[in-house]
């Protein structure tokens, strides 16, 4: 028998098993404690981390997508949203709050090669404990356990307020939104990047789209996606926006992430050494679920987003515009 038949055999034979793990633990959205319990595990057991490195995110590949290291990718993907956003021209000791900041890998990168101050917060304390744990001394970096749904800080404690993939998890996208956007400072910048999805107000999911749309959400704590279009919307609704919402579409930079991160486990064996029967089994359970982004993201039933938003100088200032141009015979002449 030849070693391709016996690689397509194994590779049948993991997927029946990834198949069979993912249906039978599930990992449905309930409430804040699903989204941390579910973090919570993934980094104590470490798998994660072994396979996609410091930076639980996607990676960038270019524009038209270029062969690229896996967790090379990663680093270059906080770089060119960096970019992106603007942010590389503001001084150091600029003030950061990185939301859903994982296990600090953006954090680090930001405080290291820019000089910011940053702040990351998650709602796991396992991956605070993990942060700090690989964040050396001497970085302006701190951690903490904090709600993105209710943020534990003033108004207006941030010069940038950065996210990279934590929306998905979010109930309430109102209220995110509007988290965001009270804790920058006037003149502040937000710079978002999430998974989306399309805009169904424009195009309605079909028979098979709705489907795998449930598996997506139920598989790794999302409760909701939403899109590039509606999301642009919900900034704008808190009134703390100066100007438009910049957004773009990073589905093609991001793509080949997908594939990559099942070869992980492929080109690196070792995983399976390391944390036995049990790792193996939960690594592969991953499998469909990589496979259905890949499906979504490739077709356009989602869609990668990325925001840019500045804080309006003050609240009263803002509201008072907007009325003053929805009511245009009130002004003195």
């Amino acid at each position: 028998m030849s070693t391709l038949l016996y690689s397509v055999i194994g590779f049948l034979m993991l997927l029946v098993i990834g198949i069979a793990a993912y249906f039978l633990t599930a990992r449905k959205y309930q409430s804040s404690s699903t989204v941390a319990n579910s973090y919570d595990q993934w980094t104590l057991d470490g798998i994660l981390e072994f396979y996609w490195g410091e930076h639980i995110h996607l990676g960038h590949y270019g524009s038209p997508p270029r062969s690229k290291d896996f967790l090379a990718a990663k680093s270059d993907f906080v770089h060119e949203m960096v970019k992106w956003g603007g942010l590389e021209k503001l001084p150091p000791g600029t003030t950061v709050l990185d939301v859903g900041c994982g296990i600090g890998g953006s954090s680090r990168i930001l405080a290291r090669d820019y000089g910011f101050a940053v702040t990351g917060i998650t709602i796991s304390p396992q991956q605070v404990n993990r942060a700090q744990e690989l964040t050396p001394d001497g970085l302006n970096v701190q951690f903490a356990v904090d709600d993105a749904m209710a943020l534990s800080f003033p108004d207006a404690s941030f010069d940038v307020v950065w996210s990279i993939e934590a929306g998905p998890h979010m109930p309430d996208k109102t209220v995110f939104a509007r988290e965001l956007m009270r804790v920058l400072k006037p003149g502040g910048v937000l710079v978002v990047a999430d998974w989306n999805q399309r805009d169904d107000r424009q195009k309605p999911l079909n028979f098979w789209e709705k489907p795998v749309m449930r598996q997506l959400l139920g598989q790794w704590s999302h409760p909701a996606f939403s899109s590039i279009e509606g999301f642009s919307e919900l900034l704008v609704g808190t009134e703390l926006v100066e100007g438009e919402v910049i957004t773009a579409d990073w589905t093609e930079q991001t793509l080949p992430s997908w594939f990559d991160s099942i070869w992980q486990g492929i080109a690196r064996p070792e995983g399976l050494v390391r944390f036995g029967l049990s790792g193996f089994v939960k690594s592969v359970r991953e499998v469909p679920t990589l496979l259905l982004m890949r499906l979504a993201f490739g077709l356009g039933l989602c869609r990668f987003g990325m925001f840019r938003a500045v804080r309006a100088n003050s609240r009263t200032e803002l509201m008072d515009r907007n009325f003053a141009n929805q009511n245009p015979s009130s002004l003195v002449r």
